[in-house]
This record gives C-alpha cells, structure tokens and sequence, in this order.
C-alpha cells in the first residue's frame, strides 16, 4: 500500500511540472524518506534523477521554441557539474540529519520565492520579467562562482535549485527570462546526472524504486500539461508555495537538534547516603 501511495505522490511532481512548469519536484526526496522509507543517504542520488529526468521532460517545449541560451548554459552548467560531483562526494562526511536540514532551508527560500512570484500580476509581454534589469556590466563572471554554489547544494542534499538559477542567469548572464527559464532546466538535468555520479559506489541505491518513481513523475506530466490549459499556472504557484512552506516546516521540525539531558542523582535513598553516582543515559526530548 504504501508503495502505491509513494508512487501516486511521485506522479504528483509530474502534474506539478505540467501545470506550473517546475517546483514539484523538490517533493522527491521527503517522499522518498517519509513515505517509503528510503534512508537519506540512497534517498538524495534517487531523487537526482527524478529531478533530472522531470527537468529534461520541461526542457523540450522550450528547446522547440528557442528558448535555451546553450552558451549561458554551458558557462554556468560546467560550474555547476563540478560543484553538484564535488557535493556529492561531501556528502559521505555529512550527516544524514544535518542534509535533510539544508534541504528543509532550501524548500523553505524556493515556497517564499514561489509566493512572491505568484503574489505578483503577469507582467507586460514586453517586460517578460519578475527580476530587476541586470546591475552591472561584468556580472556574468560572478556565474561560474554561483554555479559553483548551487551545484554544492545539489549534490548535497539534492535540489535543482531552480529558484537560484533563473535570477542568476537574469541577473548576471543577461538572459531574457524566458529563456533563462529553458536554461535552468538544462542546467538542471547536467548537475542531476553529474551529481548523481558523485554517489556511485558510496551508497546503495535501490534501483528499481530509482525508475519506477522516476517513470511515475514522467507519466504524471501528460494531465498536467492537460490541465494547464484550464487552470492559472499563477494561483496555482502561490498554492504550491504555501504547501511547500508547510513541507519545509515539516522537514526542519522532523529533524531539529534534539537536546540530550543527564538524570540527577536522587537526594534521598541509599544511593544518596552511600555517596554513589547515578549511572546516566542519554535521551532525546
């Protein structure tokens, strides 16, 4: 039962990636964990290929249209390959806790970002813009040191970090948003696949349930783009992003440090009088 539940789900970030054009598949990973059951360490290498796999499927309405700017691409992708295979092989030396709170910090900045975004009214065809102009003339040398960044994050706890990419590529590349959203997808799938190589042989992952969830979100796709001719792709960004934010704050919750208290020694009693210490045992609150 919940094998059809994790998959049901997994269709889910299909639906949301027709409707919304992206976002849902940051779900991969607490689905992965808190419904199937999925330990962090294999859950993160699984779910780069859910999101790269996701990502490409975006891709290719925008490769038809012109809308991927390959040289911007592969400036900040090869940065971001390097970073997501460099993350990937940190990981190892990082605690399982302590990625699942990185990745509750990312959920929680890409559900306030998708808010934002939905809050706001669909600019003018010729704006095409929820960023500002880009600030200086030499910006796009500061793209290899984010890419850097993000494809850290990544590797490390196994976001596509979307939500950095298209303000960077805006903003520092000078790409016109309509394809910076295009190229994000690209960049996206390169650090998936990059970073997913950068677990190889460090953790066991479970194979089967890697295509099978990965094959579920790509079915989930086909009602999404249905459904994305009746429904405003706006409302529904705003909705997602209070749900995300509700996930995020799940995720933190789920794995906040959890004190360790040592029992005191009884004031009365024999153990009192005789001048013995108490054993101790740690536990958590």
């Amino acid at each position: 039962m919940i094998w059809w539940i994790g998959h049901f789900l997994a269709a889910g970030i299909g639906v949301s990636l027709g409707l919304i054009g992206g976002g849902g598949s940051v779900l991969a990973l607490p689905i992965l964990v808190y419904v199937l059951g999925v330990p962090t360490k294999a859950a993160i290498p699984m779910t780069l290929i859910i999101v790269g796999t996701v990502s490409v499927l975006g891709l290719i309405p925008h490769w038809r249209s012109g809308n991927v700017n390959f040289k911007a691409a592969t400036v900040f992708g090869l940065a971001t390959m390097v970073g997501a295979y460099a993350g990937a092989r940190l990981a190892v030396w990082v605690p399982g806790t302590v990625q699942l709170l990185l990745f509750g910090l990312l959920m929680f900045l890409a559900a306030l970002f998708m808010i934002r975004k939905g809050r706001r009214r669909p600019p003018p065809e010729d704006a095409l813009a929820y960023y500002p102009k880009p600030i200086c003339r030499w910006c796009w040398l500061w793209l290899p040191t984010e890419g850097l960044g993000v494809g850290l994050m990544t590797g490390l706890v196994g976001v596509g970090g979307g939500f950095a990419i298209v303000p960077a590529l805006v903003l520092l590349a000078k790409v016109p948003i309509k394809e910076a959203i295009g190229t994000s997808l690209l960049v996206i799938a390169l650090n998936s696949v990059t970073g997913f190589m950068g677990y190889l042989g460090q953790v066991d992952i479970n194979y089967p349930l890697m295509i099978s969830m990965t094959l579920a979100a790509s079915l989930g796709t086909l009602p999404g783009a249905y459904l994305s001719r009746y429904v405003s792709a706006q409302q529904l960004q705003k909705g997602f992003g209070y749900f995300l934010l509700a996930m995020a704050a799940f995720v933190l919750f789920q794995n906040r440090p959890q004190p360790t208290k040592a029992a005191h020694p009884p004031s009365h009693g024999p153990l009192a009088s005789s001048g013995k210490s108490v054993p101790f045992h740690h536990y958590s609150s």
